[in-house]
């Protein structure tokens, strides 16, 4: 624990204990309420290991290889985003959006790990989820976590940039979600070391002012959508107006900004 404290990890005794859980196959309760159990030679070896790895700030998603997210336990590896807990607002209210409304298809724009798309057809029993990504090990995660838990009928990758594969396979969709990259170009290297040293730029970067994927993305869609359909985009602190403005000049009407559990904007739906 006092190496990863003294490394600047933000909970070093939580994750201290999370990483033994691991290299024991074990649990982080295990480990609590039995303080006097001895470890393998393999299990110690594999411990120090990974407290290595997040002294050097290497993200804990990473080293356990796998995030809770929306209830779910999905695969994560470098090349993809560590799924967060903030981006659960979007899957809730898509699904709310959504009850009731038979044999509906989704875009899930940048599927990334295929947290979102995941948590989608899981508690959408019907619907069609179409999630696009250009990252080859993105897909190779996203694939995986399909799989894993069982929704290969209701997801289907396409590999291409933003919405041009869902364009090129003629789709029309009730509803286009997406967590695209939205930080400032200038801002990732004031970022997390775990963010900016290992997460993949791709699905970080949004360009000079951070909107570059959301002035693509709104006109891209508009052909893709179904009248009455709706985008939802996740949105970094103090873009709401831009995107807001961006959706209006767009087309889109019925425009919605919601906040996060921390009170921060954080999705911005705009209906065609």
């Amino acid at each position: 624990m006092r190496r990863l404290a003294d490394a600047g990890v933000e909970s070093p005794l939580l994750d201290a204990q999370l990483l033994m859980a691991h290299a024991i196959n074990g649990s982080r309760l295990g480990v609590i309420a039995h303080p006097e159990r001895a470890m393998s030679v393999s299990e110690y070896e594999q411990y120090v290991e990974a407290i290595n790895k997040r002294a050097d700030r290497c993200p804990l998603a990473y080293i356990l290889g796998h995030r809770e997210f929306y209830g779910i336990d999905m695969i994560v590896g470098s090349g993809v985003l560590i799924p967060r807990q903030e981006t659960e607002l979007l899957v809730d209210e898509c699904i709310a959006r959504l009850r009731g409304k038979q044999n509906c298809i989704i875009a899930d724009i940048g599927v990334g790990s295929g947290a979102i798309a995941v948590a989608l057809a899981a508690n959408i029993g019907d619907a069609k989820v179409y999630g696009t990504e250009i990252s080859a090990d993105a897909l190779k995660v996203a694939q995986a976590n399909i799989e894993k838990h069982g929704l290969s009928d209701q997801i289907v990758l396409l590999t291409g940039d933003f919405a041009l594969p869902i364009i090129e396979a003629d789709l029309l969709c009730d509803a286009i979600v997406s967590n695209p990259p939205y930080i400032p170009s200038k801002d990732i290297e004031s970022l997390e070391p775990e963010v900016k040293f290992y997460e993949p730029l791709l699905a970080l970067d949004g360009g000079e002012d951070g909107l570059s994927a959301y002035r693509r993305l709104y006109p891209e869609c508009f052909g893709i959508l179904e009248d009455g359909g709706f985008l939802m985009f996740e949105i970094g602190i103090g873009e709401a107006d831009c995107v807001r403005e961006i959706a209006e000049n767009a087309g889109y009407g019925a425009i919605e900004v919601l906040c996060d559990l921390a009170g921060i904007e954080r999705v911005v739906i705009a209906y065609k």
